[in-house]
């Protein structure tokens, strides 16, 4: 009786679990060029609000984990103004893991950075930013007055260094 309680409890947690999202046919990519990133409000890793400033000119994506711990490396070695000097901002994609682990692991350990990092904590949100690019490199997108101007996928943070710090 046990391990029949056991199995229905554990099958629900799965059920439960297991959303899919919407599909792939229905995602509207944002990240296009042309399109505008003007309005765009995200949270960072201190729970603040914060929305895409005019002066913005680079907004850097990593959506998947050993992206996002490179380009975090790469930015602790800079100083805590070097994305704001360099107008741009970071945004950070954990929507893929579960809220258990983002709550208890990630977002904590987001917090020990001195630099910003935007965060996309929400499946669909970031099903639309993700909709149209390499997942597994450096994305990062060019903006003029929040329109798209251009967008790199990158390989390494050595090439992000010098995208970041060409005027």
């Amino acid at each position: 009786m046990k391990k029949f309680v056991l199995t229905l409890i554990t099958a629900i947690l799965f059920l439960g679990c297991s959303s899919k999202g919407a599909s792939d046919e229905s995602i509207v990519p944002k990240l296009v060029v042309s399109k505008t990133l003007a309005g765009l409000t995200l949270n960072d890793q201190h729970e603040k609000t914060h929305t895409l400033k005019a002066s913005t000119k680079k907004v850097i994506f990593a959506f998947s984990k050993d992206v996002g711990h490179s380009c975090n490396d790469f930015f602790v070695t800079k100083d805590a103004t070097y994305l704001e000097s360099n107008s741009a901002i970071f945004i950070a994609d954990v929507s893929g893991a579960p809220s258990l682990i983002r709550s208890m692991f990630i977002m904590p350990g987001l917090q020990e950075f001195k630099h910003r990092v935007l965060v996309l904590d929400d499946k669909d949100v970031a099903a639309s930013y993700k909709a149209g690019v390499n997942n597994e490199k450096i994305i990062v997108v060019n903006i003029d007055n929040g329109i798209i101007t251009e967008i790199k996928s990158l390989n390494s943070v050595s090439e992000l260094s010098a995208v970041l710090e060409t005027k």
